[in-house]
């Protein structure tokens, strides 16, 4: 019996969600890549404690959560890129939606970021971002209400979007 039975499984079935989250809290499909490696081999390292003890899904989000954090909060060096902004291509107002909000969501601070992908994209309850984040329900509120707020603030034009049923299908 292997130390890690159900470890490939997990990761098989849930990498995709696991996936979408580190995309929404980094906003760059290489940096979300980057993130959930370098959870999961923390994730790997304690599965035999979550498979018998614990959720590992919900620890695995919080794990995802407090790496992108940490990764805020240090500064990283701009990689120079030779390709060129796209010109002139043309989108549909979903597709200009998503683009603004990807863009509005990059001028938050993380915890924000955090708890407006938590809330709106994974769909969980406010006690249930407060545990992941490892914070008082109170402070999802009041994160929640400054985040909001501040995504208003910095594009009023998705102002018909910032409600909260409207918020998970533009993040999707």
């Amino acid at each position: 019996m292997d130390r890690h039975d159900g470890f490939r499984e997990f990761v098989l079935t849930r990498q995709q969600a696991l996936m979408r989250t580190a995309y929404l809290l980094t906003g760059d499909a290489h940096l979300a890549e980057d993130l959930l490696q370098s959870v999961l081999m923390k994730v790997v390292r304690q599965w035999h404690k979550l498979s018998k003890d614990g959720n590992p899904e919900a620890y695995t989000r919080k794990a995802l959560v407090n790496q992108y954090i940490s990764w805020k909060r240090r500064p990283r060096p701009e990689v120079p890129s030779s390709d060129l902004p796209e010109r002139d291509v043309s989108h549909d107002d979903a597709t200009l939606d998503r683009i603004v909000l990807r863009q509005a969501l990059d001028r938050l601070t993380p915890k924000q970021r955090a708890v407006i992908v938590l809330r709106f994209r994974e769909d969980l309850s406010e006690a249930q971002t407060a545990e992941i984040l490892g914070c008082a329900v109170g402070t999802v509120k009041s994160q929640t209400h400054h985040a909001l707020a501040r995504l208003r603030a910095v594009a009023p034009e998705l102002a018909h979007l910032l409600s909260e049923p409207e918020i998970v299908e533009v993040a999707r």
